[in-house]
């Protein structure tokens, strides 16, 4: 681990897109600003703990968690089977015009 000692306004330089300067300096703690490229992940350590713990925590979920939570959520009913289609008939013949002369037959 590299220990280092900075006042309020200078930078560090990690590799050659990551800057990590001093904003502030108070009696509890020290605010810093940190520039990287989108692609960085930058993230305080103590959050990915807490969360990898309360991950482990649902994983481990005991018989009465598991039961209570049944309850809030109904049971899955079985989809209904769509209902039986008739056997298609052929198809009827289309009936054709008469060709009729007469102008009362039209």
């Amino acid at each position: 681990m590299l220990v280092l000692s900075r006042r309020v306004g200078e930078r560090l330089l990690i590799g050659d897109d990551i800057v990590v300067t001093v904003i502030e300096v108070r009696s509890d703690g020290v605010r810093l600003g940190i520039e990287a490229p989108r692609e960085i992940r930058v993230h305080r350590a103590e959050v990915i703990e807490a969360v990898r713990l309360a991950n482990v925590e649902a994983v481990e979920a005991g018989e009465a968690t598991e039961a209570a939570l049944r309850k809030l959520v109904p049971p899955a009913q079985p989809a209904p089977r769509p209902a039986a289609q008739p056997a298609s008939r052929p198809a009827a013949k289309p009936r054709s015009r008469s060709t009729s002369s007469s102008p009362s037959e039209r």
